[in-house]
């Protein structure tokens, strides 16, 4: 008997599922039920869909894919309910993942806000990062403060090296994109990628809402480093950073703050002014794990602390709209490296807050 493609597709799928670390080589009878509950809601979709699906599967997310649509409401898996976007999520990204409020939803998802369906492809979703070490609630204290108090206009200026060139920090603000009706939309951040104290490249403006900064990825737009990278000798340590950098980074203005999601396979390092405590000597670098999304600046914390900072505690060169975010290397002082100048591959992020 012939099999059918959608039949075939399925399996392909069902070979693609992750094993969490703790499950039994051997199938169990929970197993075997995931297995029909999965093989149900697969049969659900059409043609296009499932090839859509293994697509995404299949490229680990380095391939560009549609959204993958199930009507909401969850699915009974013995004695538990889960959503379809969060089981397909546990079959093919994170096995140990439990509720949907782990998951945030990626910017090249469209259905957001759609009042019946949800997207199921797992690499439109990302896990969510909370901060270790979350700064102090600032809300309440932004409304007592007098808003024209201590508001400094300051221009962004790269704190570790000094190497944003003055004519383009003179134009920051400045800096627009002329849209076809004649209006002008303005750019949200600049981009610089370093290797040590090194930049290479040219400073990239950002005016699309997201951005993908990488190494290597199929039919990927955006920021790519290996491009970057052809004429500039580097020494080893560098080299082998090159290598993890991969997929890279995703970077998204969202109306909260800027936001990044790792698609690389390897951690990545963050330092940001907004999540620091405020007036504090010392600095906060983020671990991030592949797959993970976190806040990397948030424009309403940026204008509590711009109203609140005290410059004694202000001990050198210090910009409030500047992210550094290392590939695979931290540093800080619980790494051997002090200052991200001393990581092999790094950008820079000059955020404009002046929106």
């Amino acid at each position: 008997m012939f099999r059918s493609k959608r039949t075939t597709l399925v399996k392909r799928l069902w070979k693609f599922k992750l094993q969490n670390e703790a499950s039994c080589p051997t199938e169990t009878n929970d197993d075997l039920e995931l297995k029909s509950v999965v093989h149900s809601m697969l049969k659900r979709l059409k043609e296009h869909q499932l090839d859509t699906l293994l697509q995404a599967v299949e490229s680990k997310g380095g391939e560009r894919t549609e959204c993958v649509l199930l009507p909401k409401g969850d699915l009974r898996l013995g004695k538990r309910t889960v959503a379809p976007h969060v089981l397909c999520c546990q079959i093919w990204r994170w096995p140990e993942i439990d509720q949907g409020y782990e998951l945030k939803r990626l910017t090249c998802c469209a259905t957001r806000g759609d009042p019946t369906s949800v997207c199921c492809n797992p690499h439109h979703w990302s896990r969510l990062q909370i901060p270790d070490s979350p700064p102090p609630p600032y809300s309440a204290t932004t409304e007592q403060l007098g808003i024209e108090d201590q508001m400094v206009q300051r221009q962004p200026v790269s704190t570790e090296t000094g190497g944003t060139p003055s004519e383009l920090r003179q134009t920051y603000y400045e800096t627009g994109d002329t849209l076809s009706n004649g209006a002008r939309r303005h750019h949200w951040c600049h981009v610089a990628y370093w290797e040590q104290r090194q930049r290479v490249g040219r400073l990239n403006t950002v005016f699309d809402q997201t951005i993908n900064i990488f190494q290597e990825l199929p039919h990927g737009d955006g920021m790519c480093l290996g491009v970057l990278q052809q004429d500039t000798p580097a020494p080893d340590p560098v080299k082998r950073t090159r290598e993890k950098i991969g997929f890279g980074v995703t970077l998204s203005q969202e109306e909260d703050g800027a936001w990044m999601y790792n698609r690389s396979e390897y951690p990545i390092f963050v330092n940001s002014p907004t999540l620091e405590p405020g007036n504090s000597r010392t600095f906060i670098v983020h671990k991030v794990l592949p797959g993970f999304s976190i806040k990397i600046f948030d424009y309403d914390m940026s204008s509590f602390l711009a109203r609140t900072r005290d410059p004694r505690y202000l001990d050198g060169p210090y910009d409030p709209s500047s992210v550094r975010i290392s590939f695979a290397k931290g540093w800080g002082g619980v790494y051997s490296r002090q200052c991200v100048t001393s990581c092999p591959c790094w950008i820079e992020i000059l955020l404009n807050i002046n929106r």
